[in-house]
């Protein structure tokens, strides 16, 4: 399993994917917003969604965990 991380402070902007979907390596699943920029979370690897720990609103630190896939 690989946690996604939150590469820098910000809110959650927007959530792309739900649990149960298939991702691919390099797909954005998450956008954070910080200091009025969009930034993208993507994923490494091919997997599933097992886990949204996020909701969209939410203030994120670096690091902070935003999914887990399998």
């Amino acid at each position: 399993m690989s946690k996604i991380e939150a590469g820098m402070a910000g809110s959650v902007w927007k959530i792309l994917v739900k649990e149960g979907d298939e991702v691919k390596a390099g797909q954005e699943v998450v956008i954070l917003e910080s200091m009025k920029m969009e930034i993208p979370v993507s994923v490494e690897a091919d997997g599933t969604v097992t886990k949204v720990l996020v909701q969209e609103g939410d203030f994120v630190n670096d690091t902070d965990v935003l999914l887990e896939v399998e």
